[in-house]
């Protein structure tokens, strides 16, 4: 029974589970049978086996298989490297240009360690304000991502955290129980994503032209297989010279050679190499209605003389530019396509969410407004406006345009792919929403 579950779940969730880890799997799924009330393991495992798994089963496998167990500033190399080295260098380089940080917690578990990554900025980054600043924390387990989302923690959290961290960063709601300080919590955007299904890089998702991935202690529960094919799109959601900071226990899935390997005292970190003049970070070559456009094309297209360029092809290129965190080529391109085809509301949504990463929030809702009046059953247009009023702290707002793109989606098939979306199904953007609603607007 145990082979055949493992089998099952390293072809649904990608979790690696062999015989030396058959124990936890017996003691996950009876946690599972307890909690859905089925009688026994061999119920449970019986019915997770039976069909494909839904939203709710491999959520609450999650909760059960995955383990909790971190702290702030833990395996404390990682984060002295980004103090010491890693932001101090990109921050000197963008200042008084491009003033944007694109951090991702891939696998955030409680939520220490991109509250870690703020803390880290605000301690560093005098002048954060004029900053565009992103800190995003995925999870697969919406237990964690409550908590993450609550932001208050535990005596036990702290073990591994400056001294000063605590009292500086953190206030007192109980016993031994601290919660966040609103100005730090605010840096960090909590979100559901699967490592394992899910798309990334993706303008949805948020999950794009990175500068520094923590995905630590995470890829150890993959099948290698799985673990590759999570790694290749880590590596594309870094722009180039973009860090990938694992643990030592991840360190034997890595095997990329785009990724160079550099060693500092107590950790070892992978680099993205710097590509020689990509147009799409999957391929050499920009492809649309039967056309290409070969890397020595793309400043043709960006410069005045690209108007005759098919929309289509100026749009691929523009995303092609925002997945590598070339905002100012991807909003040109982009331009350019709007001037040439003004009543295609894909170039529109392409506008806002370029506008959105560059922090101009009031101009990408004007560009999904227009979007909307264009063709009001785009569902990622939806989606994006919610995401937007709850950036803004705005719940009602962004509640209402969530639950229009929940009504949506209603006209599709769950495996069908929603246009603009960037190669997500109806079924994991209804996942994701659901999972949203029932975190943040369950009242």
């Amino acid at each position: 029974m145990l082979a055949r579950l493992s089998q099952h779940l390293a072809a649904r969730m990608g979790l690696h589970f062999p015989p030396e880890r058959w124990n936890e799997l017996q003691r996950g799924v009876a946690a599972t049978a307890k909690e859905f009330e089925l009688g026994s393991p061999m119920a449970c495992a019986d019915w997770l086996m039976a069909s494909r798994m839904n939203r709710q089963q491999v959520e609450m496998l999650a909760s059960n298989l995955t383990v909790g167990e971190t702290c702030f500033f833990r395996e404390r190399q990682s984060f002295d490297i980004l103090q010491m080295e890693i932001l101090p260098e990109i921050i000197r380089r963008r200042r008084g240009g491009d003033q944007r940080l694109r951090i991702w917690s891939a696998g955030c578990c409680t939520g220490e360690e991109p509250y870690s990554i703020a803390i880290i900025l605000r301690q560093i980054l005098p002048d954060l304000a004029d900053w565009n600043v992103t800190i995003l924390a995925t999870d697969i387990n919406p237990r964690f991502l409550h908590k993450a989302a609550e932001g208050v923690y535990g005596e036990w959290s702290f073990r591994d955290a400056p001294e000063w961290a605590r009292d500086r960063c953190f206030h007192k709601v109980g016993k031994s129980l601290y919660q966040i300080r609103p100005e730090i919590k605010a840096m960090v955007t909590c979100n559901y994503l699967n490592l394992a299904d899910d798309l990334y890089p993706s303008l949805l998702n948020n999950t794009n032209a990175m500068d520094a991935i923590f995905c630590r202690n995470v890829l150890m529960y993959f099948a290698p297989g799985q673990a590759r094919k999570v790694i290749r799109g880590l590596h594309h959601a870094l722009v180039d010279g973009g860090w990938l900071l694992v643990s030592p226990s991840d360190f034997p899935h890595v095997h990329v050679p785009s990724f160079a390997v550099v060693s500092y005292p107590g950790a070892i970190l992978y680099q993205k190499v710097l590509q020689r003049e990509p147009v799409a970070p999957h391929e050499e070559t920009v492809v649309c209605s039967g056309q290409g456009i070969q890397p020595e094309a793309a400043d043709v297209l960006t410069d005045g003389s690209g108007n005759s360029a098919e929309p289509q092809v100026i749009a691929r290129l523009a995303r092609a530019y925002a997945d590598q965190g070339r905002l100012a080529e991807a909003l040109a391109a982009c331009e350019r396509a709007v001037a040439t085809d003004k009543l295609n509301p894909s170039h529109h949504y392409l506008r806002a969410m370029i506008l959105q990463e560059q922090g101009a929030a009031d101009e990408a809702r004007s560009s999904l407004k227009r979007a909307l009046y264009l063709d009001p059953r785009l569902v990622v247009v939806h989606f994006a406006l919610g995401n937007l009023a709850r950036a803004e702290g705005c719940g009602a707002e962004a509640l209402r345009h969530f639950s229009n793109a929940t009504r949506l989606l209603c006209a599709y098939e769950p495996e069908d792919l929603l246009p603009e979306a960037g190669g997500i199904t109806a079924g994991r953007l209804a996942t994701i929403l659901a999972t949203m609603k029932e975190r943040e607007f369950a009242s």
